[in-house]
């Protein structure tokens, strides 16, 4: 299957945006009304030093539109020597325009008077009316790299985000006529939302802000993650997942927003967070970043937002004398390594691997609980963590979408709910050749408790003992699975643990006798665990434990030995890894330039250093590398050849 890595597109060529997000150190949120030119150029400087070459700016409303009826001319003015001093330094920058929330605070302008920011009619024409001056007047300034209609919009209309109460459709007419509005104005750079990317495809829950939706009125997903998760690779790799999942409409992905508050870090750990979301979120797909943000703002420190909000003050990759912060050194890096790469000329190679993503994740199917929607995130994102611990490059594969029909393995991971086609589609696919493994779960609320698979003895060739109405509960804290014969490189008689998670209602298992199926493994008590049934000529393998949802379910547990099912799944079904390292703290994964060049990454979740040997497909080894704690090394790779593999860089 095709793996996404769009880019944005200028002149024809596709290019690689790679910034942060900005406010001068002088004025931050309020830096047009007390606009200082040569702060803003020594700010400018600095992130062009290090290599950025371009930034997200922000057209505070109350500031750029104190009346119904008109615009600021002086901060109109102070946009102007904003883009032209970028135009001097090399530098681009996206707009803004709807400004109503930062960093912990809403702002009205005054005349809002509580009307609704997508319903009201009035209040949208005049929105629509402030981006048409703005636009009318700087369209053509070679300094405006895109657009944005707003900055986390949902919060700014709603401090709750909008879950539940906003209505989609009014939401994308809304989008519909700001865009309309720009494009008339003479914009032809690119636009998007500026929202957060926090819809129901990401995140389960509907904030009216729906992909699918807005996709055709866009030209990037500009998702801002600041996940914080349980478990140290979780956290590293959440804003990589987040990016998959954003594989629709054909769209690049942009981290229009990722970084941390020095306040909540250590610098050595900041520096590694930075380090990690960066070439992670690269491998999954995204084109762009701009980091949060430019600067720190202590001396802002009696001021709101900052003074109720303080940690906010200190988001900046450099502080506030300007000295470049530990996360400054990796943002150059990346940038000095995307130089020498070409970045913009990279693809992901195609995927034979695919990680089925239930519908119920963003389907509002009636009579289903938000539950079931969180969990499918919840359980995939731990399936991704594993697949990428076993160096298996997988796609992402939505079930509303279709599942792809070229794929060796499917993945459906501690899945409750698919729809009965998608179930005749998966046992197509195995009578076709290929291998399906799923894990029962039966999920994590009372209503409906219990799998909604369709014809599960006829599927995976066994016989259910499950009562209705009850669970068939955990013995034990550690579930054991033994090996009865040879599979994917697990021998007979080899062990694989796992500690149980989740509620009382989810630490359940399937209970099974075979009636056709071979066993593969056992628990712990004797009872099948891992069966496989042939349909025509491929398999129909079935865990009779959620282990992915064991995994999501608990804190620091990762890596856990999920990855070693998977990888003797891909094994088995004869899948495509490029490159292994056999260690599953080391993440192995690599890029295809478009003039042939091919780069491997090695990523390191260790907070130890650590060696690893690579190895290539087809078993030769590669010269052993050292990592650092949660260091990363990019390679010119050869995949057949025996030449010595030239570094590149170390970081």
């Amino acid at each position: 299957m095709k793996r996404q890595s769009a880019k944005i597109q200028r002149d024809g060529a596709a290019i690689t945006w790679l910034g942060v997000n900005f406010w001068s150190s002088a004025g931050g949120p309020r830096m047009w009304s007390e606009y200082d030119p040569s702060a803003v150029r020594d700010d400018l400087l600095r992130m062009r030093e290090l290599g950025l070459t371009i930034t997200r700016s922000f057209c505070y409303w109350p500031d750029f539109m104190p009346t119904p009826d008109a615009v600021d001319e002086p901060a109109l003015a102070h946009l102007a020597d904003f883009l032209d001093q970028h135009r001097e330094l090399g530098m681009t920058t996206i707009p803004t325009f709807i400004v109503g929330h930062m960093s912990g605070e809403n702002w009205d302008p005054v005349w809002r008077e509580g009307r609704d920011v997508y319903g009201d009619a009035w209040f949208v024409e005049r929105q629509a009316w402030y981006l048409t001056q703005i636009a009318e007047r700087f369209a053509q300034h070679p300094a405006v790299a895109g657009w944005l209609l707003s900055n986390e919009v949902p919060i700014y209309a709603d401090q709750r985000g909008g879950f539940g109460t906003t209505d989609a459709a009014t939401v994308t007419a809304w989008a519909r006529t700001l865009i309309d509005a720009l494009t008339t104005a003479g914009a032809t750079q690119p636009i998007s939302i500026g929202d957060g990317v926090w819809g129901r495809e990401v995140s389960g829950r509907d904030n009216g802000f729906r992909v699918r939706d807005l996709a055709p009125l866009i030209d990037f997903h500009g998702p801002h993650v600041y996940r914080m998760e349980t478990d140290p690779v979780r956290q590293n790799l959440a804003a990589a997942y987040i990016c998959e999942l954003l594989d629709i409409g054909g769209k690049p992905v942009i981290v229009e927003e990722f970084g941390l508050t020095s306040d909540y870090v250590s610098p050595e750990n900041a520096a590694a967070y930075y380090r990690q979301v960066l070439h992670n979120t690269l491998l999954a797909g995204a084109t762009g970043w701009l980091a949060w943000n430019n600067t720190d703002y202590d001396r802002l420190a009696d001021r709101r937002p900052y003074s109720h909000h303080p940690f906010e003050m200190h988001f900046g990759i450099t502080d506030a004398t300007g000295a470049p912060k530990p996360q400054a050194g990796e943002m150059a890096d990346f940038a000095r390594l995307a130089a020498e790469i070409g970045f913009a000329g990279l693809e992901r190679p195609d995927a034979d691997v695919a990680l089925v993503v239930s519908s119920y994740l963003e389907s509002a199917y009636p009579f289903t609980e938000e539950a079931d929607a969180t969990n499918v995130l919840l359980t995939t994102q731990q399936a991704y963590i594993a697949a990428r611990e076993a160096d298996i490059p997988i796609g992402v594969a939505r079930e509303a979408d279709g599942l792809p029909d070229d794929c060796r393995l499917y993945l459906v991971p501690s899945t409750k709910q698919l729809t009965a086609p998608t179930w005749r589609r998966l046992r197509e696919l195995a009578a076709g050749g290929a291998t399906v493994y799923a894990s029962a779960f039966v999920g994590d609320h009372l209503p409906q408790r219990g799998l909604w698979w369709p014809e599960v003895d006829e599927t995976f060739g066994v016989h259910k003992l499950t009562r209705y109405g009850l669970l068939d509960l955990l013995e034990d804290e550690l579930v054991t699975l033994t090996m009865q014969t040879d599979f994917g490189g697990l021998a007979a008689g080899e062990t694989l643990s796992f500690r149980a998670g989740g509620s009382a209602l989810s630490r359940s298992y399937l209970p099974v006798v075979p009636d056709g199926a071979e066993v593969l493994a056992v628990d712990g008590h004797g009872r099948p665990a891992l069966l496989r049934n042939r349909v025509g000529e491929g398999w129909m393998v079935l865990g009779t434990y959620p282990v992915e949802w064991f995994a999501a379910s608990r804190p620091e547990v990762n890596p856990e030995e999920t990855w070693r099912l998977y990888d003797a799944l891909a094994t088995a079904a004869g899948t495509a890894r490029p490159l292994r390292v056999h260690d599953p703290r080391v993440l192995a994964a690599t890029l295809r330039h478009e003039d042939g060049r091919e780069y491997a990454w090695l990523v390191s979740q260790s907070a130890e250093g650590v060696t690893v040997t690579p190895e290539r497909a087809d078993g030769t080894a590669l010269d052993a590398i050292e990592l650092a704690p949660y260091g990363v090394t990019v390679f010119a790779y050869e995949p057949a050849a025996t030449d010595r593999d030239r570094a590149l860089e170390l970081s």
